[in-house]
């Protein structure tokens, strides 16, 4: 661990310390990690991707592959670390955890630590706020058009709001805590109110524009959002924020969508996100109505995996993360992968501000205004946690457009969308680490079996084998991968030197065999059990008074290769 920088769990990756701790483990582990590039960011920077596995046990394209990535969007950045363990623990603990030994040498790891390399940098080094932009603008230049821009207008390195004088307002101080804005009651006049504002500047302002004299607005940010930018359900910029020009308009995500093209054998993804403290599935704009066959109860199986490791409530995105049912999300990487590829994905969302500050709650995506108790614990956790650094008092400014105002409020970046590292990374990386190694584990499993090799009459062999799926998927991961056409069959072949076939074939398509997913209850005489094995029979001609070698060989694109070899003959 000492020869690999920045192997650590206390802060925050730089994309120098990233880069470095990336070709530390490669040159720690050359015959098990690989770097890979994906392409360059608008600002330059490489997206690398990790691969491991173990070769001796075979070549990577003939093993199932799992995907992980992580900070999509620029300010969830604590994912990273997430994905920087997970990589250290198959590694590490390769040949001492029979887990991890066993997915090492039957499996592929493709595992990108941060999607959004510009968008990350940025949040950590320009003064920050909720950004989620990954570079084609720089804050202070996403935003168009006459209104209210954000910026550092007191010069204090942080974005937060800004809270006006205005008898209109909907908020009032708290008679508990001088730095906590309560919602104005729906009946209440006569107090002292205000109007709660990003922190910023008025752009193309002709002097005439007065708060009190009517409003002004914030021009909604041209940011981008990478995970509005994938190619399948895609909807334009006009009906979705931060889409993008159109599919794959954004570097990033078209680096990795050429990798999962190009790497068929992908059988599960993980997707880290930082809100709510959830694991979320599909769908992001239907219903659960919309999944076929045994889709959902496969993702509730294998999510409840996930809420045994993590803790994490197991929800639907539409269902459960959307509270207002017009306002779907378009273009996602889950929606891709599942919808379009049939692969199963999760997005976990890892952290939960509100779990921590002891605040109970049934809204996943709170849209909702917190009661003042809920708020001062808020207060009172980041006073404990962050030494008070996550809040800046209400300090008063004199704007130069607006007159009189108060800066303060939260820093979101480091309260709401990321905990400190200390205490919680490394529990945070553990936990999320286990789920993603026990869903990798669940992919299909190719196996031949009872291999049977007869001699019926002088040189000529009957040859039989059994060929089946035990793992928990089917080799087909999903009914909707049938539906999208996604799913290339099981293929069995036959070769030998100097072997002639008499009957059967040398390549048969032997369709899909099932996994454990399809026999979770009990068997009952309405419901037929699709097979999970397939048997087979050859008839070959060999020389006489020899011994030849037969290879039978069982493949998959989703469930890898296995070979099975015989000795016939004399």
């Amino acid at each position: 661990m000492s020869q690999i920088r920045h192997l650590s769990f206390d802060y925050y990756l730089s994309y120098e310390q990233l880069t470095e701790v990336l070709h530390d483990l490669v040159a720690a582990y050359p015959e098990m990690a690989t770097l890979h590039n994906l392409g360059q960011s608008h600002r330059g920077r490489t997206v690398w991707l990790l691969e491991l596995s173990n070769p001796k046990t075979g070549p990577a394209n003939e093993k199932p592959g799992y995907y992980i990535d992580a900070n999509m969007h620029a300010e969830e950045i604590c994912g990273t670390s997430v994905v920087i363990y997970t990589a250290w623990m198959l590694l590490s603990q390769y040949g001492k955890d029979p887990q991890v030994t066993q997915l090492m040498d039957e499996q592929v790891f493709y595992m990108v630590p941060r999607v959004n390399p510009d968008g990350a940098e940025i949040i950590m080094t320009l003064p920050f706020y909720e950004w989620i932009g990954n570079g084609r603008y720089l804050p202070g230049e996403e935003q168009f058009g006459p209104g209210l821009h954000y910026a550092d207008v007191n010069g204090d390195g942080v974005i937060v709001d800004m809270r006006i004088r205005d008898d209109a307002g909907e908020w009032k101080v708290s008679d508990k805590d001088p730095r906590l804005m309560l919602p104005r009651d729906p009946d209440e006049f006569g107090g002292v109110y205000y109007r709660i504002v990003p922190e910023g500047k008025l752009v193309d302002w002709d002097g005439k524009m007065d708060w009190k004299g009517g409003e002004f607005i914030v021009p909604r940010p041209q940011d981008g959002n990478l995970n509005r930018n994938y190619p399948d359900n895609w909807a334009p910029e006009s009906q979705q924020y931060g889409s993008g020009e159109h599919p794959m308009s954004e570097p990033e995500v078209a680096g990795i969508v050429r990798w999962i093209f190009d790497h068929p054998n992908i059988v599960g993804a993980a997707n880290y996100h930082t809100h709510s403290g959830v694991i979320l599935r599909p769908w992001l704009t239907y219903p659960d109505s919309h999944f076929l066959g045994n889709d959902k109860a496969m993702y509730l199986a294998l999510g409840q995996m996930g809420i045994d490791e993590t803790g994490y409530p197991l929800i639907s995105v539409y269902e459960d993360f959307t509270p207002d049912k017009s306002l779907k999300r378009f273009g996602s990487f889950m929606d891709w992968t599942f919808g379009a590829l049939g692969i199963p994905t999760f997005s976990t969302e890892l952290w939960d501000i509100f779990k921590a500050a002891g605040i109970e709650r049934e809204d996943f995506y709170p849209l909702r205004p917190f009661n003042e108790d809920e708020m001062l614990k808020l207060l009172h956790w980041q006073d404990e946690y962050l030494n008070g650094d996550g809040f800046m008092p209400w300090t008063p400014f004199d704007h130069p457009q607006l007159g009189p105002v108060d800066i303060g409020g939260w820093k979101r970046v480091y309260t709401f969308r990321n905990p400190p590292p200390v205490p919680y990374f490394e529990e945070m990386a553990r936990i999320n680490c286990k789920f993603t190694l026990r869903h990798a584990a669940a992919a299909p499993k190719l196996r031949i079996r009872d291999v049977k090799a007869t001699t019926v009459a002088p040189s000529v062999v009957h040859l039989s084998a059994v060929v089946d799926n035990t793992g928990f998927l089917p080799t087909n991961l999903s009914q909707q991968a049938v539906a999208m056409k996604v799913a290339p069959p099981v293929v069995v072949s036959l070769s030998g030197e100097n072997v002639t076939l008499i009957s059967g074939s040398e390549r048969t398509e032997i369709g899909h065999l099932a996994g454990r997913s399809s026999r979770m209850i009990s068997y009952t005489r309405f419901y037929d059990w699709p097979e999970s094995s397939k048997a087979l029979e050859w008839t070959v001609q060999i020389p006489q008074n020899e011994t030849v070698t037969v290879e039978l060989t069982a493949s998959c694109t989703r469930a890898g290769v296995v070979r099975e070899r015989v000795e016939i003959g004399d």
